[in-house]
């Protein structure tokens, strides 16, 4: 039954990320802790994905997403609607690499960067270290 719940948990991260290279309108809340050691949380909308394991955002250098995540590793991303709820903690990274940025890049995008190889362009790379999930009526936690 926990491997169904993950494997839900798994299609909804997908369907929610924009993959392709297409933007699917969707966000997720993403956490991190500020310079004063506080939870902050803010919607962005999840460029990539590998199931629940690992995610890639995209912002700007100049934000203060990618300050904080700079500053602190620890991060929390969540998904959730009136059907369910996927809460993923772990670590987050900025990553300015000019492969990563181009392969993350996509057409939404533009409307904030020049371009991928914008010297402004970052990408969050998070990966989950442990899981919540609330779907059809279960609830489950792990870690990975």
């Amino acid at each position: 039954m926990s491997q169904d719940i993950i494997d839900r948990a798994t299609e909804i991260v997908l369907k929610n990320s924009v993959q392709g290279g297409e933007f699917c309108g969707q966000i997720c809340v993403l956490s991190l802790i500020d310079a004063e050691g506080f939870p902050t949380a803010s919607v962005i909308t999840p460029s990539r994905s590998e199931g629940l394991w690992q995610l890639a955002l995209c912002t700007s250098l100049d934000e203060s997403r990618a300050k904080r995540a700079a500053n602190c590793s620890r991060a929390s991303v969540c998904f959730s609607s009136e059907e369910y709820c996927v809460n993923l903690v772990g670590e987050i990274e900025v990553v300015t690499s000019a492969d990563v940025k181009r392969e993350m890049w996509y057409d939404g995008l533009a409307f904030h960067f020049t371009g991928a190889d914008d010297p402004r362009y970052c990408v969050l790379k998070f990966t989950t270290k442990r899981y919540k999930l609330f779907i059809d009526d279960e609830e489950i936690e792990g870690a990975v």
